[in-house]
Order: C-alpha cells, then structure tokens, then sequence
C-alpha cells in the first residue's frame, strides 16, 4: 500500500506540475501577443526615440547578429558616469575579496550567492531596495542604453535585473548550470547588457555567445527557445555544431556588452583570474507578467524627475 501511495503521490506531483508548466506557458504567450506587449509596441511606436549613430551601429550588430561590442566611453561619454561605476566597482571588490578570504578561513560571510551557482557572488542578488543614488540602477536606466533596448525589442522594455558580480577563479572542473550553453528560458525578448570591471582574458571565464542563434535568427532551429524550455541542450552537441561559430569576449576594462540571451551563451568558467562585471537585463512586460521575479524593488519617490520610458521600465 506504501509503495501504490507514493506512486500516485509522484503521478500526481507530475501531473500538478505539467498543469502549471502549461499555464505558465498559455500566460506568457497571451502577454505577448495580446496583453502586456501590444501596449509596450503601442507606447514605443507612438514615441520612438532618435537614435544617433553609434546607437545606430550597436542596432545593426544586435539584429545581424545578437550581440554588439563597444567601449563604455563611447555610448557614455560622461567621465562621471564611469568614475561612479569604478569606485562603486572597487568598494564591491574589496568587500568582496574580504569575505571570501574569511570563508576560506571557516568565519561566517556576508556574501551573496544563488542556489545552484554558487560560482558567483552577487552584490545584491535578491530582494534589495535601490533609489536614483545607486549608480548601477542609473545604467540601467540610462537613455544611451534604454533607448537600444526599447529599439532592438521594438517596446518599451522592463528593467528586470540590475546587479554587479564577482566570479572568483577555480580549479578546473566540470562546467555547471550558466557556465555551459543554454538559452535564458524567461522571455523571446530580451537584451542584457555586460560592462567588464576588469580586464577579461581566457582565464577570466569571458562571456560567450553564438552568433545568429537567438529567436528569428539563422541558428534558431537549434534546440529553439520556448516558454520554461529545454534551455540547456548536451553542452557536446551543440559544441560540435557552434564550435567554428561562437565568439569569446575578452576585452578590457569598460567595455560594454550587449547581447540577446534567448539565444546560446555561457561564461563566468574562471580558472585563473576573477571576473568582475556589471550586468543589466531589459525584457518585455510579458516577461515580468508570467515567468521573471525582478531582483530589486524602487525606493518611494526614485521615479521623481525621470522620463516616460524610464518611469516604465521601472513599473
């Protein structure tokens, strides 16, 4: 009797399970193509922002090939913006590199990390409260890079993460959960970007992407994206059919990563150096609607003085 109840206890775990994957999946297609997202194409046709010609070039490499690489200093030359990014980025570090060294002596840490990868640590991660004072909540919502976003996505997008993480190096193993290739299963639109905090060279686990690969794009056939799908193919397999095509970002510090992460990408596979990096993700309502908890919350009165998209994003 024992054994009859826990067969019909895991039958029905999976049943349970395949009803609410498939009401995820049946919320998330009518945000897009009904709810959320036609109001977001709505907004965004009917003030469509002017974009100049670096933006411009950024576009053209994000929709030929997924992805666009470009000096921080560029997009923003404001020397400020990027001396408060780099003081921000050293405190982290610092603290950082503090905790890490109390754990490895067995002492109690404050660091923050994420189950299943647990390679990275974080410097918000979850459920923190950020105002217009924190300058990587202002990257996210700076117009040289929203306005790419809500172009490329062809909406007013969501900021959906806002966070700054530090990949210590370690002996070589195998490869776990984001460090191998797979698809980001939350949403078909979507743009992140990656600003490098240090320089990234082959030991620093450079983030990698397959051109072509996302949704719409010439590889797309290659274990397509779908709603809370099988996002993480045998990393083999794909190897030997993207081997001669993914492309390996090691740059230096202040350089600024845009690519769409529905298509296939790894990184944070740190062996000799760390890793240190800012990254912001931009989705669209749908995303928010059915399947993404935003990391951060915004402290009361932040959206004072901001613009239309920006005031949006953050909603």
């Amino acid at each position: 009797m024992h054994r009859k109840r826990t067969r019909l206890a895991a039958r029905a775990h999976r049943v349970a399970s395949a009803l609410e994957r498939r009401g995820v999946i049946a919320t998330y297609e009518l945000q897009d193509r009904v709810l959320g997202n036609r109001r977001a194409r709505r907004r965004y046709s009917q003030q469509p922002p002017a974009l100049d010609a670096p933006q411009r070039e950024i576009l053209g490499c994000l929709r030929d090939e997924g992805y666009a690489v470009v000096p921080f200093s560029e997009l923003v030359p404001d020397p400020q913006a990027w001396r408060d990014l780099e003081a921000e980025a050293a405190t982290f570090v610092s603290d950082t590199e503090r905790e890490l060294a109390r754990e490895q002596e067995g002492g109690e840490t404050a660091l923050r990390r994420r189950p299943g990868k647990e390679f990275v640590v974080r410097k918000y991660a979850y459920e923190v409260e950020l105002g217009l004072d924190d300058p990587w909540l202002r990257l996210g919502l700076n117009p040289r890079l929203l306005d790419i976003a809500n172009t490329y996505l062809g909406m007013w997008a969501k900021l959906e993460y806002v966070d700054v993480w530090y990949t210590p190096p370690v002996d070589r193993s195998e490869r776990q959960s984001s460090q191998r290739w797979h698809r980001d299963f939350n949403d078909r639109h979507l743009l992140k970007a990656f600003l490098y905090l240090v320089d990234v060279d082959d030991d620093s686990g450079p983030f990698e992407y397959v051109p072509r690969s996302a949704p719409g794009s010439e590889l797309d056939h290659l274990w397509p994206w779908r709603p809370l799908g099988d996002n993480y193919p045998p990393e083999e397999e794909l190897a030997a059919k993207v081997e001669d095509r993914a492309v390996s970002f090691t740059a230096p510090r202040g350089t600024l990563i845009f690519c769409n992460t529905s298509g296939f990408h790894r990184g944070g596979f740190a062996v000799g150096k760390p890793r240190v990096l800012a990254t912001v993700t931009y989705s669209s309502p749908a995303s928010l609607a059915s399947l993404t908890e935003r990391n951060f919350s915004v402290r009361p009165g932040s959206v004072n003085g901001l613009g239309a998209e920006q005031r949006y994003a953050l909603s």
